[in-house]
């Protein structure tokens, strides 16, 4: 996980996600994620592990993603699956996350499937997407979820919807919108001087949106991203 402990304006495009990725993880794992193991579906280098091991009770931690080159030059996944089908056996996780993966799965339906088969009766599911980012991992960049599709997709795999929120809603969304353009889109040569100026904007921005609401979803309404956090049935 990139060092993201203070806010800064070479910083602020990744800041937000990052940490409020890991305050919801860490919350998590100390409130719900109290016994057995747990499942790190697209696990990428487990940056999260060191987190949840140390906030929760969980006994064993296994990271699974498909073969990818980086892990020639870094910490290799328990177990590879190749995007459809894992090769563990049924009902054998207690807990599991799947961070900010479904949207580069090409058949979502078969993963939820697939974590459905894999977790326990009344197993704990974390799941984060994002909703407005850059493309990433091209070409490997399918899909963008609404809360209603998620809620659908879980339902529909025996899965039950414990909460459904937004990590940002309007103000939220224009914070990290200008800080991408400030760190990302800006040409080079003004990018220095735009960010200075953009991040106090940045800042009220975000502090303006932690008041708001993340579990209503109205029509109209912007967000950046949403988290789930599900029960198997």
């Amino acid at each position: 996980m990139k060092n993201i402990d203070k806010l800064t304006v070479e910083n602020m495009d990744i800041y937000f996600p990052l940490t409020q990725k890991k305050e919801l993880i860490e919350r998590i794992s100390k409130d719900i994620f109290k016994k057995g193991n747990l499942l790190d579906l697209g696990c990428g280098t487990m940056p999260y592990k060191k987190l949840i091991m140390e906030n929760s009770v969980i006994t064993s931690y296994m990271g699974v993603d498909i073969e990818n080159p980086i892990y020639q030059k870094t910490q290799k996944p328990d177990c590879f699956w190749d995007g459809f089908e894992v090769p563990l056996e049924s009902s054998t996780f207690d807990n599991a996350i799947l961070i900010e993966v479904l949207e580069h799965m090409p058949k979502p339906e078969n993963t939820m499937k697939e974590l459905s088969r894999l977790l326990k009766k009344d197993a704990n599911l974390l799941i984060t997407v994002p909703f407005l980012w850059t493309l990433h991992d091209v070409p490997n960049d399918e899909f963008r979820y609404t809360p209603f599709a998620l809620k659908r997709m879980l339902e529909e795999n025996n899965f039950e919807v414990i909460n459904l929120e937004s990590f940002n809603n309007w103000h939220g969304s224009m914070a990290l919108m200008l800080a991408l353009y400030a760190r990302r889109g800006c040409p080079v040569k003004f990018r220095k001087i735009f960010s200075f100026f953009i991040f106090p904007v940045v800042k009220y921005l975000m502090k303006k949106d932690s008041g708001s609401n993340k579990a209503v979803f109205n029509e109209g309404q912007m967000i950046t991203g949403i988290w789930c956090l599900a029960k198997r049935k």
